[in-house]
């Protein structure tokens, strides 16, 4: 029965395949996609993808149902929240420009398999999103006409009661979609151009919105007898925050797009943070004219603005307003097309998704088969499918996505430079010459099977420490971890904080409602889980950092990753158990494809070292100390002729 069993060594190589990073090109520049967009191109693609119905919609749900009119707080710690965020995307879109965003940052710093699941979850994230938004642009559109579109279908082709499946079909959905996804192929140019479009018109409008708004604002419907400002109190800002967080998911159409700026190490953060604060700042101004026009427990949620124009006697203006909502959701599904083939490619690329998703139209220069996949996809869910229950499917793959990007961040941040090792010589034997050259008496790095070993001709240097070791001041306190390789003890700390970040984050949805905690096990718990989230974040601050300063780098690493992958963290425990369950589902899906397809076509297994011969040889010096040699042996047919005056010993890796 025994014999049955995996050996340790197959573990340890099947756990090594699941947890291998991409390998990137010397030449990450070099690309396949045309690069035409400049910082102004992906900014207005950023604004696209996150100005969109919500502006219209949400505002004045939050503002009605949840915080009243300090709807503007919970805008503005959102806001904060998703800059996080947005500056680990921002850093990871300067330093590899390559198309995938979440995924391929995942997969050059965490692993293969942790990728595989980040780039799974947002490919239906994406489509869920495209096609609820082409079904409210549809349902829209329809209310302008009195819903005579509606009733047409049902009267024409009917309706059917069936779970999971719409009321009625909605062809005018699909055809919004599929008109969307002829635009897309045509190129990243057009693409462009067709958002520079529909921006244009609902920058405009939500610039009437707030010229006129502020004419028509009365301070007095902030006053205490309307309500108040904060009429819900903490708890209302911070339920109306959960909810707001949502409204800034766009941001990361500009990282897919990297691999097609022209000047991504520029473009990508400042495309970001412009994109970012333009959006933050339209949510913020419209929340406050909208509560200032009328008071906030009268608003419809439905349709807040054009109602309130309405009531205040401008009628006609509701026309504009449908037209910049109707704008606003055309620029989220381009973004939502533009985006999801990009990701598809990038997984079919890496050889863990089907290879024809990978193929490139050489005139279009872009993804033309994925476009075109997807796009069909995509409208067959907004005909056919109820959307509604699993919108909320969208709110933890963006979540997970952002946890594991700021998780990244701190991985790759601690880690030393890679740099491929040179090619061997004509005759097949290994170069002699460490991989980056350093000159006689310097520390000389020899790639092995593990990529731990290496060769010292003399002391290490006290003064110069790599990145992912430890910082001279805390040697003496910590001296212990000084024998660890660099960033093994990070890597570990990542991971026991972001545990550290689950267990107290599940104590304080949880304990009082699910669990029903006593109030001292509740505190205890608190404080011991505070611990570890803290101790772990001293213990990565305790190392040394890569200092790059060619490209963007967030600021105070690690705390901003780390308070990025808490607030993530508390959002998805957030959600409902169904969603849960639905996920769990789908990620299963995935983890059938990545074993049945994905591990196994996976470029990586290409660059796997294959075993070789290393010798070791000791010298034990007059002082007493000992030096360890360790370098590639090729097999010899020649007997060795050397002096026998030290011992050799061969092991085979």
């Amino acid at each position: 029965m025994a014999r049955w069993l995996p050996r340790s060594a197959d573990l340890t190589r099947f756990c090594q395949k699941l947890n291998r990073v991409k390998t990137l090109e010397n030449d990450m520049m070099e690309t396949s996609f045309n690069r035409c967009l400049s910082t102004i191109d992906l900014t207005l693609l950023g604004i696209g993808g996150m100005v969109g119905s919500g502006l219209y919609v949400l505002t004045g749900t939050v503002a009605k149902e949840i915080a009243g009119p300090a709807v503007i707080v919970s805008f503005i710690i959102a806001g904060f929240a998703s800059l996080l965020a947005a500056l680990c995307y921002a850093e990871f879109g300067a330093r590899v420009p390559k198309t995938g965003s979440a995924y391929m940052f995942t997969y050059v710093s965490v692993g293969e398999i942790w990728a595989f699941l980040i780039g799974w979850n947002v490919l239906l994230e994406y489509m869920i999103g495209g096609a609820a938004v082409a079904r409210a642009w549809s349902g829209y559109l329809d209310s302008i006409f009195n819903h005579k579109i509606k009733n047409f279908t049902e009267t024409h082709v009917g309706t059917w009661q069936v779970p999971f499946l719409a009321r009625y079909p909605d062809f005018l959905a699909a055809a919004v979609l599929l008109v969307a996804t002829a635009f897309i192929s045509f190129g990243a140019k057009v693409s462009s151009w067709l958002n520079h479009v529909f921006s244009a018109i609902s920058m405009g409008v939500i610039l009437f919105i707030l010229i006129t708004g502020f004419i028509l604002a009365q301070p007095k419907n902030w006053s205490t007898q309307e309500g108040g400002f904060a009429p819900y109190g903490l708890s209302g800002i911070m339920a109306g925050t959960a909810t707001c967080f949502y409204a800034f998911v766009g941001f990361d159409v500009i990282a897919a797009s990297s691999e097609e700026a022209r000047n991504p190490q520029r473009a990508i953060p400042r495309a970001i943070a412009c994109s970012l604060g333009l959006a933050t700042g339209a949510y913020i101004l419209v929340s406050v004219v909208l509560t200032l026009m009328v008071p906030w427990h009268t608003l419809d949620p439905d349709s807040a603005l054009a109602d309130a124009f309405y009531r205040r006697g401008y009628a006609w203006a509701g026309f504009l307003v449908a037209a910049g909502s109707i704008c606003a959701m055309n620029t989220v599904l381009l973004s939502n097309l533009f985006s999801l083939p990009r990701i598809v490619y990038a997984m079919a690329e890496d050889g863990l998704f089907f290879q024809v998703f990978s193929r490139v139209h050489p005139r279009t220069q872009v993804p033309v088969i994925g476009i075109v996949v997807f796009g069909l996809l995509m409208a067959l869910l907004a005909l056919v499918f109820d959307l509604e229950a699993l919108v909320q499917f969208l709110s933890i793959g963006t979540l997970l996505a952002y946890t594991f990007v700021a998780a990244s961040i701190i991985v790759l941040r601690f880690q030393q430079q890679k740099v491929d090792a040179p090619a061997p010589a004509a005759g097949g034997q290994p170069s002699p010459e460490p991989r980056e050259g350093p000159s006689a008496g310097e520390l000389k790095e020899y790639e092995s099977f593990s990529d731990k070993l290496q060769l010292v001709d003399r002391e290490k240097s006290k003064e110069h420490r790599e990145p992912g070791q430890l910082k001279a001041a805390f040697e003496p306190y910590l001296e212990f971890l000084s024998d660890f390789y660099p960033g093994e003890v990070v890597t570990v700390a990542v991971v026991t904080l972001m545990v550290s970040a689950v267990c107290l984050c599940s104590i304080l949805v949880f304990g009082d409602t699910h669990l029903h905690l006593p109030t001292w096990s509740y505190s205890l718990l608190l404080v011991l889980f505070s611990l570890g989230f803290l101790l772990s974040l001293l213990l990565i601050w305790a190392h040394e950092q890569q200092h790059n300063t060619q490209t963007f780098q967030i600021p105070l690493v690690p705390l901003s990753p780390a308070l990025s992958i808490i607030l993530n963290i508390y959002l998805m425990l957030k959600l409902s158990y169904m969603t849960w369950l639905r996920f769990a589902v789908w990620l299963l899906l995935g983890l059938l494809v990545y074993f049945g397809y994905g591990i196994w076509h996976s470029k990586e297994n290409l660059r796997e070292p294959r075993p070789q011969r290393v010798s070791a040889r000791y010298v034990v010096f007059p002082s007493g100390s000992l030096e360890e040699r360790v370098q590639a042996v090729q097999p010899s047919s020649q007997p060795t002729t050397g002096p026998p005056d030290a011992d050799t010993d061969d092991c085979k890796r």
